[in-house]
C-alpha cells in the first residue's frame, strides 16, 4: 500500500491556499473574532499549525506502537494550546509550513508495510496511514476554509461599520 497521488499531492500543496485564505487580509481582520466568540483567523491556523505537529505525534506512534489508541485531539483539553493560542500570525505560519516539511519527507519515506499500519480512532475505528493522512486533510481544510470565513465576515464587518459612520455625520 503506497500513498495515493491525490493524498500525496494535497499533503505537499494543501497550504498553497494559505495565500487565498490571507489574501489582502490586514492584521485586524485575522485578529477579529465573531460575535459567537469563535476563534479568529489567526487562531484557526494557531490551531493547524498545533494540530500538525500533534499529527506527526501520533504518525509516529502509529509507526512505532501495535495499532495504538489515539484519543480525540482537542485543543481546549491540550494544555500546550494556550502557548500556541497566542502565537504571531507569522510565527504559527512559520511553525505550520515547517511540520508540513517534516510530514512531506516523512510520508514520501514510508514503505508498503508501513502504510499499512493502522491506528484506533474512537470514532471511527481503525484507520490506516492514508487514512489517518486523509482525516488530517480534511479537518486542515476545514479550518482554512473557516479561516477565510473569519477574515470574510471581519471584512463585512468593518464596511458595514464605515457605512454606519459615514451615515452619522
Amino acid at each position: 500500500m503506497t500513498a495515493s497521488p491525490s493524498i500525496l499531492s494535497r499533503v505537499e500543496s494543501q497550504l498553497d491556499a494559505l495565500d487565498l485564505v490571507l489574501a489582502g487580509a490586514t492584521p485586524a481582520l485575522v485578529e477579529a473574532r465573531p460575535a459567537s466568540g469563535d476563534w479568529s483567523a489567526r487562531e484557526n491556523l494557531a490551531h493547524l499549525a498545533r494540530h500538525a505537529t500533534v499529527f506527526v505525534e501520533r504518525l509516529e506512534r502509529v509507526l512505532q506502537e501495535e495499532t495504538p489508541r489515539l484519543g480525540r485531539y482537542r485543543a481546549e483539553d491540550d494544555p500546550e494550546w494556550p502557548l500556541w493560542s497566542g502565537l504571531a500570525l507569522d510565527e504559527a505560519l512559520r511553525r505550520l509550513r515547517e511540520t508540513r516539511r517534516r510530514l512531506i519527507t516523512r510520508v514520501k519515506a514510508l514503505s508498503p508495510a508501513e502504510m499499512c499500519r493502522t491506528g484506533l480512532h474512537p470514532s471511527f475505528g481503525a484507520l490506516t496511514v492514508p487514512q489517518w493522512l486523509d482525516f488530517f486533510l480534511l479537518h486542515e481544510a476545514h479550518h482554512l476554509y473557516t479561516a477565510m470565513l473569519r477574515i470574510a465576515e471581519a471584512r463585512r464587518a468593518a464596511a458595514a461599520e464605515q457605512r454606519t459612520e459615514a451615515e452619522t455625520r
